[in-house]
């Protein structure tokens, strides 16, 4: 298609504009060729007359597509053009606010003049690992291209940024260094990365000042190499600078200041080090004050210099060197205040005792007058003689000025080659990414010298642009394999032939130093007849004789000659130079040594580079005495040299583009001047590499996005399966200009303008799409809103017929009420009058009835009255009679039954004398006098019953009697009273007569009252009323304010309960805050000890040789250790080189072992020393039981306890006897054997421990059969006895108690035999028993055996107080000991840091020391005790057997038979096992080894139960406890901690290892909880579970050090799976269409991003999925607990979520509609996984919530107020920062779509600013949750666990 066809209407073009470079504007009709003018209408509806150029027939430059404009790389636009790229840079920046754009392979950057959040880690760590164009522009995108093509190709690398001064070089150069410094981390201890950052404050205080255009300009260039070894970690640095503008330190424009250094100096004038210095303000220095601007604005300059010496420091410059450096720079400020007096016009001089000079002379340590006459005079040297000349006062002023900038100068320099071996390494460079960090193209009013020289570098590095443009152009066509056609571009070799070339500006130059009398003026007439008329671009003024004109590539630049010749020379007298190389002080001399070499500060070697600024390079042929004139080379000479080697440094590496703009000159922030803007843009070549793409192919797609794209353009006839060749098949047809377009081997390469084309194309398609989608909804919308009127209108007609019914009835209904009304109101009339007749006629009746009721009623009152009297009298009377009689009556029965008692007290008396004499005849009959006795006690509880009752009778009848006088005497005082009463009477019956006139009196009172109350009562009704109408009105008040108190109860108490909520949730993030933290500080703990062992491998790989003999490695080591040093207790065989001992490491370790020992040790004897109590008391308690027991025991159960008592005797003399012959035993015993006989592990003392074994094995099947001997034995007894004689059955809970008492095999045999022979006595009578007086013998006995035993149990109160009191002495001198301990641990801490190391050395020998000569002692008891153990048990175990073949023989066989007992039956019972593994102490190697080391995950996951290891570990442990064995349980544990650390860090990447060790840690972690005693974890167990609980160690510490590791685990889990999801993820979640058609692929420049079409290999939401239920069945198949499954899963899910986020905020191509919708469509597919894993209350789809948020965000309207609320309302999930970031990168895909305004987002940061979050932009994906690890008990049986033969653990058995 020709491109005139697309000037049709509404078409839009740019057109020139003076004020905005370019103006926008539409095509009002079609343009037809030879049309001689456009009519066009302006942006503002301003309609135009655009006239074409008569001769070019040029069209105006069309406008590219909307859904263009804003796009990252500005090569993707469809029109390539100056206006669409300024157009496009001004969009970004302004409305998106963002600053880095792509135009091919260069980035353009624009200075914000703002602080911007986008340099923060996060973001390093976002771009880190990506791909260049899959993420937004980004000065990290380029660092990391950069980095990654170093690794990848294994080629040097370079970042070139230029730009103009103020355009933000050096920031973005410093920012390039950041990253790398970040990213790839340093190779060793030293911080190379710090230091590389640290030269940047060094630099810009010597080498940056205050321009107009900047307040930070770099006034040289620098060129840094950042070194890398073959692991790609920074090793080092080198810096290279060029052109350093000296002429600054003497001479500054207005507003302008000198380099930084020199006022940060006068602003630390007042600290005591710079006393000396004698500085001051910096405006009483002539170099400081000439600009008048001496502070900039928000700068402190006195901070600045504290950075710059802390930066000093960093790099090993001293202190002492640091105040040299202080004091040639003041000494320079001091030399430009010297002045000069003329003396004549020939010669000047300085005032004497000149005060600046004198301080000039102090500071460099030379003399006065010697520096003070060469000031004024200089040397002249002729062939023959030497002349000394005064010089003129200007000549003076120079010559100082001179000299002050060749100071600077050679400061610098020395500055410069310090750093660089600072940053030196010693290390081999494998590799390095320079930066180059130079000065753009400058044109000002008048240029001079230096931006002669900084133009020619930049023409030298944009031919080198333009030659990799255009060699990248020519392979990405020739990889394409489509036609190669020459593009003509700019070729600027011209332009540096010119400068550089023979006879060229350069030579010229320095030809014209040489002359003795050369000028300016010559030098000028020189260039005008070399070059003028011959070469094109060179020029001279039309109205000037001392310029010329140079065409750069850029602009024509005009050039003043003045100056040139001086600066070139760079003239310094030598006489002053001499004078300060005779410097006193030693720091002077080093900065004018040429060929030696400076001494470095740091004492770090060479770098091997020579400092490009200023060093002369030698001739490869010279004579001796040319070296005296090396320092004569010219500025340009030196700087064309260096650029040289500059250009050839680049051209060996890959070079990446960084074009700096400055968008205005006022440093407004985000303000864009399109005018500076061009000016810069052609400047800096990013025009040029548009113009070189446009030439060409600039658009290019692969056929799958092509085809994707523009699918709506084809018909279904024309896809075809060959996406290829259906390509080729439409474009055809759509474009006829087969020159448009051409066909690679992926890709399809455009013309210009071409996609702009199709766009249409597709954009109409669409639009016709739209057209008809809209004519259906609107005509259906049409008929719907028809029938909804329809509707209306019939329920309208409805209602209105329904009111006028309504109205009708109101009236019928209206007369009929006014009817109804009529007859009440007369009925009610007519009853009113007679209710008033009727009342009256009631009142009348009710008065003259109550008169006569009244006169009734008094009558019957006086007779029951009277009545009354009489009734009270007569029972008097009565009752009197009947008392005096009852009291008689009384007294007569209690005579007789005295007189009764008494014979029966007789009686009884005679009885009891005969029962006494019976019981002297009839002794031994026992059942019969206990009869008897009770009876008596029966009699006896009778009599005293009969006693109580006749004393209780006495005092009744005594009371009785006293209540009977009382009475009579009551009556005779009522006798009395009567009298006086009936004198009363007669007075009374006057007062009766009295008070009959008084009623009467009173009635007519009563008449007057009555009528009063009446009326009182009337009044008091209507007050009722009133006060109940009030009451009424304040039960409504109170009711209202009772619901208002409720009210506000409730919201009080809501109020409250959100209060307390809040508080809740605060709480808990404050315990997840210091949980993660914790976990964090484990995390960084665990990398330290990781980067501990790395660098202990390294050295013992670097400094020791294998030697080959055995190591000798200390027996005690590990020994004591607690569970926090974690050593190991073996030594594997691979690992050959020995290992260096670093006692300064293993201090702490060692402190925490012994202080938890302390502990702990303090802890078990606390708690011996309550059980020792719990014990005496409960032997007190047993004491004073069994004495009451043999109180209440009938007397033959006495003598049953004293037969038992006299066998117990003998078995306890025999055992005496035992004990002695053990003694004899092993006195023997150690005078015959040899001491390793007996020593641990000797053959005698394995033969002992097997028998000890077996011994009590046997011990324990004995005491079973005995118990169930003991069961049978009563029972039998039981079947045998009489079945009366109850009293003399033996208890069988007493036997019981007994048998249990007896702790010998011995005692239990003599109590059978004893007990046999008690059960055969007790079927003789018992009178033949006491015929011998048996039964008191046995009495007897008992007591004194009760007297034994309580010697014996006060004998061991005594013992067990004096061992309380010997632990309680034990305590103190621990207490003492922790005294002494921490005392010593301050006083190292007051030492200085190498006398506190070598105390605590000391300190820690001694105590170990003594620690291993305690253990030593106790070791050896322990073995003494043991040996005497088991002899003592064997010589037991013989006599046992003795003893009961013995006993046997001694009952007879007719004894045997005669006993009514039946044979008994005793089962043998198989050997249970006690969920214990025993094994040997070393055997502890293979176990660890072949259970930790080698073990295989997928197999024990597969084939065993889960958590088998952890089992196995805790049954080991079970066994080491049962056996009471502290160095055994230390020893296992810390091997297993040890060996499962080893097993991560070989196969820490591998997620079933990872997952596996963290299910069997937390199952370990469980059982140690679970079996730990404590109630809180043994709720959950079974009887049978509690049983198997440790008995002997609290292992608290370990539980927490297994947390620890678990927590560790967890966080290497965790980092595992994100290493394996993290690829997966953008992909998976941005770029691969789930939904697929939803989202058009839009064009893209040279950048590609990632396709977003699944490819083979790309990963898709399947692939993320997929991965995730590979993670959970793994998980499951390791049993690791649902809670920690759950947390992984919310672990993961935010690691998904948090990646996608972020990736979605750095890449605009992303935040669009479709994607939105594609984003929510798979987050609930995640959903779904979460749903069909029963997982959705794991909090996982919580952290998913700020990427549903951002994807609603883009889903959902964004025009008017009301959205902006809802948005803010919707997104509280995201920050304000990713709200206002996400609207500013959405970009509409399609035209039909639009932006969002930049009033909207206004609007939304309005409304976010009280919104109090985090202003950071990403969110960390590096975030772990703390993780937690709730109790789970496990229901398996440790007995029931059997292990398999395939781990190889035949050597541990069960127990």
């Amino acid at each position: 298609m020709a491109a005139s066809e697309l000037y049709t209407k509404f078409a839009r073009v740019w057109i020139p504009d003076p004020e905005e470079v370019w103006k926008s504007a539409e095509l009002l009709k079609d343009y037809k060729p030879g049309d001689k003018v456009l009519l066009l209408q302006l942006e503002e509806g301003k309609d135009l007359e655009y006239r074409l150029d008569p001769k070019t027939k040029e069209l105006p430059h069309l406008r590219n597509p909307d859904i263009l404009v804003g796009e990252n790389d500005l090569t993707a636009l469809s029109y390539l053009h100056e206006p669409a790229v300024l157009h496009n840079l001004r969009v970004r920046f302004i409305d998106s606010k963002l600053i880095y754009t792509y135009c091919g392979i260069v980035l353009v950057a624009i200075n914000p003049y703002e602080q911007l959040p986008i340099y923060g880690e996060d973001i390093i760590n976002a771009y880190s690992g990506q791909n260049m164009g899959d993420m937004d522009p980004h000065i990290f995108a380029v660092a990391e291209e950069a980095y990654k093509q170093m690794a990848r190709d294994e080629r040097n690398q370079s970042i070139i940024v230029s730009g103009e001064s103020g355009a933000g070089k050096t920031v973005s150069a410093k920012y390039a260094m950041r990253y790398f410094a970040t990213v790839s981390g340093s190779a060793s201890e030293a911080n190379v990365e710090e230091k590389v950052l640290a030269s940047n404050p060094i630099m810009e205080s010597i080498g940056n000042a205050k321009t107009t255009r900047n307040d930070n300009s770099s006034r040289f260039g620098k060129y840094i190499e950042i070194g890398f070894d073959k692991r790609y970690r920074i090793i080092g640095a080198n810096m290279r600078t060029y052109l350093l503008e000296k002429s600054r330190v003497v001479f500054q424009a207005e507003e302008e200041r000198n380099y930084h250094i020199f006022y940060q100096l006068c602003a630390s004038a007042k600290l005591p080090e710079f006393k000396m210095l004698r500085l001051g303000n910096a405006d009483s220095f002539h170099y400081t004050k000439q600009g008048g601007s001496p502070m900039i604005e928000g700068v402190d300059d006195a901070k600045e210099m504290a950075h710059t010496r802390q930066a000093c420091t960093l790099l090993g410059i001293s202190e002492s060197y640091q105040m040299g450096i202080f004091r040639i720079l003041a000494g320079i400020l001091h030399l430009g205040n010297v002045g000069f007096a003329s003396r004549d016009s020939d010669s000047c001089t300085i005032p004497p005792k000149h005060e600046p000079l004198i301080i000039f002379c102090d500071l460099m340590g030379v003399d006065y007058e010697e520096m003070c006459h060469w000031l004024c005079h200089r040397k002249l040297a002729t062939a023959t003689e030497t002349y000394i000349k005064p010089i003129s006062k200007l000549q003076a002023t120079n010559a100082r000025d001179a000299l002050a900038k060749h100071i600077y100068a050679k400061l610098f320099s020395w500055i410069v080659d310090h750093v660089n071996q600072a940053l030196h390494s010693a290390v081999k460079q494998h590799s390095f990414i320079g930066v180059l960090d130079i000065y753009g193209f400058e044109t000002f009013e008048i240029n001079s010298f230096e931006q002669f020289c900084i133009n020619y570098a930049n023409e030298k590095l944009q031919q080198q642009f333009n030659m990799h443009v255009f060699k990248l152009e020519q392979e990405e066509y020739m990889k394409e394999q489509i036609p190669w056609t020459l593009i003509d571009f700019y070729d600027n070799q011209p332009c540096i032939n010119l400068i550089e070339s023979k006879l060229g500006i350069l030579d010229l130059l320095d030809e014209e130093c040489k002359m003795p009398k050369g000028t300016d003026d010559t030098w000028a007439q020189k260039l005008y007849n070399t070059h003028l008329n011959k070469c094109a671009l060179f020029e001279k003024p039309r109205m000037s004789n001392k310029a010329f004109i140079i065409k750069h590539f850029a602009d024509k630049v005009e050039y003043q000659c003045e100056g040139f010749l001086e600066k070139n020379k760079d003239t310094v007298f030598e006489e002053q130079i001499n004078v300060l190389k005779s410097s006193k002080f030693k720091m002077l001399p080093e900065l004018f040594q040429d060929d030696e070499k400076a001494i470095s500060p740091t004492s770090a070697t060479s770098s091997g580079r020579t400092p490009l600024t200023r060093v002369p390079v030698k001739p490869t042929k010279g004579r001796p005495g040319q070296m005296a004139k090396e320092h004569k080379k010219t500025v340009g000479h030196q700087f064309r040299n260096s650029l040289h080697l500059l250009m050839e440094t680049l051209n060996a590496t890959t070079p990446h583009y960084v074009r700096c703009i400055k968008p205005n000159d006022f440093k407004f922030p985000f303000t864009f001047d399109e005018k500076r803007a061009v000016q810069q843009l052609r400047a800096c070549g990013v025009l040029e590499t548009i113009r070189i793409s446009a030439a060409g192919f600039p658009s290019r797609w692969t056929y799958q996005e092509f085809f994707s794209r523009y699918r709506v353009l084809m018909k279904q006839k024309d896809v075809l399966g060959d996406r290829k060749q259906t390509c080729k098949n439409v474009l055809e047809k759509l474009i006829l200009d087969k020159d448009k377009y051409q066909f690679g081997k992926t890709k399809i390469f455009f013309r210009a303008g071409q996609v702009a084309y199709l766009e249409k194309l597709r954009a109409d398609k669409l639009r016709a799409a739209c057209i008809r989608i809209q004519k259906t909804i609107r005509g259906w919308l049409l008929r719907k809103k028809y029938l909804c009127m329809q509707r209306a209108a019939i329920t309208v007609q409805r209602y209105v017929r329904g009111y006028q019914a309504r109205c009708y009835a109101k009236f019928l209904r209206r007369t009929k009420a006014a009817t109804t009304i009529q007859k009440y109101w007369r009925m009610y009339v007519v009853r009113r009058k007679y209710k008033i007749q009727r009342a009256a006629t009631i009142v009348l009746q009710s008065y003259l009835r109550g008169y006569l009721a009244r006169n009734r009623y008094r009558k019957i009152l006086r007779e029951h009255k009277a009545v009354i009297i009489q009734k009270r009298v007569r029972g008097w009377l009565a009752r009197t009679h009947y008392k005096r009689t009852m009291q008689a009556i009384i007294y007569l029965q209690c005579c007789f039954r005295r007189m009764m008692a008494k014979r029966e007290l007789k009686k009884l008396k005679i009885e009891a004398r005969s029962v006494e004499r019976y019981k002297k005849l009839h002794i031994g009959m026992e059942n019969k006098i206990m009869q008897l006795q009770r009876k008596v006690d029966e009699q006896n509880k009778d009599y005293k019953c009969l006693m109580e009752k006749l004393t209780n009778l006495e005092g009744v009848y005594n009371s009785e009697t006293e209540k009977l006088r009382n009475d009579v005497e009551r009556l005779q005082l009522s006798e009395e009273e009567a009298k006086v009463a009936t004198g009363r009477v007669l007075s009374l019956q006057e007062e009766i007569a009295k008070l009959r006139k008084d009623l009467e009196q009173t009635r007519s009172e009563k008449k007057s009252i009555e009528e009063r109350a009446d009326k009182y009562k009337q009044e008091t009704e209507q007050l009722v009323s009133t006060l109940k109408e009030e009451n009424t009105l304040l039960k409504q008040e109170k009711e209202t304010l009772n619901h208002l108190i409720v009210e506000q109860a409730k919201e009080m108490t809501e109020t409250m309960e959100r209060k307390l909520v809040e508080e809740t949730k605060q709480l808990e993030l404050d315990l997840n805050d210091e949980r993660l933290r914790y976990q964090n500080l484990l995390n960084e703990f665990s990398r330290l000890e990781e980067r501990y062992d790395d660098l202990k491998e390294e050295m013992t790989l670097m400094l020791n040789v294998p030697k080959p003999g055995h190591k000798r490695t200390d027996s005690t080591h590990s020994s004591n250790e607690s569970e926090y040093t974690f050593s190991s207790e073996f030594a594997e065989t691979e690992d050959i080189a020995p290992r260096t001992e670093e006692p300064s490491e293993k201090k702490v370790p060692l402190d925490m072992s012994l202080f938890l020992k302390l502990q702990k040790r303090v802890t078990e004897l606390e708690q011996e020393k309550q059980i020792m109590q719990d014990e005496l008391d409960r032997k007190e308690e047993q004491m004073f039981r069994s004495k009451a027991k043999e109180e209440e025991r009938p007397p033959i159960r006495g003598a049953e306890l004293e037969y038992e008592s006299l066998k117990r005797q003998e078995l306890e003399s025999e055992n005496k006897k035992l004990k002695n012959e053990l003694n004899e035993l092993r006195k023997a015993l150690s005078e015959k054997s040899a001491p390793e006989v007996t020593a641990p592990g000797a053959p005698a003392y394995r033969v002992l421990m097997e028998q000890l074994t077996s011994v009590s094995e046997e011990l324990d099947v004995r005491k079973e059969e005995v118990l169930i001997l003991r069961s049978q034995l009563v029972s039998q007894k039981e079947a045998i006895q009489p079945k009366d004689d109850k009293n003399t059955m033996t208890d069988s809970t007493i036997l019981l108690e007994d048998v249990q008492k007896m702790k010998d095999k011995g005692e239990i045999a003599q109590a059978y035999i004893g007990l046999k022979e008690t059960n055969r006595s007790s079927t003789m009578d018992y009178q033949e028993l006491n015929e011998d007086g048996e039964l008191w013998l046995v009495y007897e006995g008992l007591k004194q055996a009760n007297r034994l035993l309580e010697s014996q149990l006060q004998s061991q109160k005594r013992s067990h107080e004096n061992e309380a009191e010997a632990l309680r002495g034990e305590i103190q001198s621990l207490k003492e000991e922790n005294n002494r301990q921490q005392q010593l641990l301050a006083q190292n801490l007051q030492l200085p840091p190498e006398a506190r190391i070598e105390a605590s050395l000391q300190h820690e020998i001694t105590r170990l020391t003594n620690e291993n000569l305690d253990l030593m002692e106790q070791l050896e008891k322990q073995d003494k005790t043991v040996r005497k153990l088991k002899k003592q048990l064997k010589v037991f175990a013989k006599k046992i057997g003795e003893l009961e073949v013995g006993q046997m023989e001694n009952i007879s066989p007719g004894q045997i038979i005669d006993e009514p007992i039946r044979p008994v039956n005793i089962p043998r019972k198989e050997k249970d096992f006690q969920g214990m593994l025993e094994y040997k102490r070393e055997d502890e190697q293979k176990l660890v080894k072949n259970l930790i080391l080698e073990l295989k995950p997928r197999g024990v996951a597969v084939n065993l139960i889960p958590g088998l290891p952890a089992y196995i570990l805790f049954m080991c442990v079970r066994h080491a406890d049962y056996l009471n064995d502290d160095q055994k349980v230390r020893s296992l544990l810390t091997s297993t901690i040890n060996s499962i650390k080893k097993v991560l860090k070989k196969r820490g990447d591998d997620f079933e290892t990872v997952s596996f060790w963290l299910s069997n840690t937390c199952r370990f972690l469980h059982c140690l909880k679970q079996y730990s005693g404590e109630e809180g974890f043994m709720k959950h167990n079974t009887s049978r579970q509690n049983e198997h609980c440790l008995t002997n160690f609290d292992l608290a510490e370990y539980r927490q050090v297994l947390s620890d590791l678990a927590i560790q685990i967890y966080q290497q889990l965790v980092r595992v799976l994100e290493n394996i999801l993290q690829p997966m993820i953008v992909s998976g979640m941005l770029e691969h269409e789930t939904i697929q058609g939803v989202s058009g692929v839009k064009p893209t420049g040279l950048r590609k991003r990632t396709s977003s079409i699944a490819d083979e290999g790309t990963y898709t939401l399947d692939s993320i999925l997929r991965q995730l239920n590979s993670f959970h069945s793994v998980m499951c198949q390791h049993g690791m607990d649902p809670e920690l499954i759950k947390q992984v899963v919310k672990q993961m899910f935010y690691i998904v979520g948090a990646i996608t986020l972020n990736n979605l905020l750095l890449r605009k191509d992303m935040c669009s509609w479709s994607k939105g919708m594609q984003i929510r469509y798979n987050v609930s597919q995640l959903e779904e996984w979460l749903r069909d894993k029963n997982l959705m209350n794991s909090g996982a789809k919580e952290t998913l919530e700020p990427l549903i948020q951002a994807a609603q965000l883009l889903q959902v309207k964004k025009k008017t107020d009301d959205d902006a609320e809802a948005i803010c309302s919707m997104c509280n999930a995201l920050t304000t920062a990713q709200i206002v970031k996400v609207l500013n990168l959405y970009t509409p895909v399609n035209e039909f779509e639009e932006r969002v305004s930049v009033s909207f987002i206004r609007t939304i940061q309005m409304r976010l600013r009280d919104r109090k979050d985090s202003p950071q932009l990403l969110m960390d994906a590096k975030h772990i949750f703390p993780v937690t690890f709730p109790f789970n008990p496990s229901s398996l049986a440790l007995e029931t666990i059997q292990i398999p033969a395939s781990l190889g653990l035949g050597f541990i058995a069960r127990v």
